[in-house]
């Protein structure tokens, strides 16, 4: 059991910390095509807009953002704590 504990629970190096960087980047590539995707869909079809989908979209964009965030707080803790 001594052997198990040691193999999950041992302290990371700060190399773990590429883990947040790269999820940070892929929300960060993502928050770019959300917004792009948001303009487009407002220029093309203005008539078909309604207030749920903007809502949506919001919130979409909204949680994208809330994501790359935290990941880029977390890498930012990790690289700081592991320093």
């Amino acid at each position: 059991m001594s052997n198990l504990q040691n193999m999950l629970f041992v302290l990371l190096n700060k190399d773990a910390c590429i883990y947040f960087y790269f999820l940070s980047a892929f929300f960060y590539i993502l928050l770019i095509i959300a917004l792009i995707a948001g303009i487009i869909f407002v220029f093309k079809k203005p008539a078909q807009l309604n207030f749920k989908i903007g809502i949506h979209g919001i919130i979409l964009i909204f949680n994208i953002f809330l994501a790359y965030f935290v990941n880029r707080l977390l890498y930012t803790m990790c690289n700081k704590t592991l320093a």
